[in-house]
């Protein structure tokens, strides 16, 4: 049984190569194919019949038909190369790892982003109430102790230098 895969742009991250659509063989079933066909001599109307290393003389096609093939398959091989070059080419490889590195950035990015902003939306839940107007039962303790925090901070600093 011939087994065909489709290759799209999507099946890799950030990489726009060739042009999506494109056919590749899975050879080693394609051979077998091949080679069965040839021991039973049957064929399979449109399917390609080439690619073995055994000539075979019960081909029905007219040279036009051969020649055409060929062009075809010179055509699908040079899109193929074409591709595989871009996919290893070095400035391909090294944008892949660049956008692997922004995504990855940008979602701890934003998850850290997220996070404060929860944290401070907590915060402010407890220090205002919901009209805006500040809980002083609250807000007083906590500048009390940054205040003290500050001012040990001072005296600490200031012992150092002296």
């Amino acid at each position: 049984m011939l087994v065909k895969h489709v290759v799209t742009e999507s099946s890799v991250i950030g990489v726009p190569w060739g042009a999506a659509g494109v056919e590749l063989t899975d050879c080693r079933r394609y051979v077998h194919k091949t080679r069965t066909e040839q021991t039973t001599g049957q064929q399979t109307a449109g399917h390609d019949h080439g690619g073995s290393a055994v000539a075979d003389t019960s081909d029905t096609r007219t040279p036009a038909q051969i020649e055409a093939d060929i062009r075809r398959r010179r055509v699908t091989l040079a899109e193929t190369l074409d591709e595989i070059g871009v996919r290893v080419h070095p400035k391909t490889i090294v944008g892949d790892a660049k956008a692997k590195v922004v995504a990855s950035v940008d979602n701890s990015l934003g998850r850290a982003y997220v996070g404060a902003n929860r944290v401070v939306s907590d915060v402010r839940a407890q220090l205002v109430t919901e009209d805006g107007a500040p809980r002083l039962e609250r807000v007083v303790p906590v500048a009390l102790v940054v205040v003290g925090l500050v001012g040990l901070l001072a005296v600490g600093t200031r012992r150092r230098r002296d």
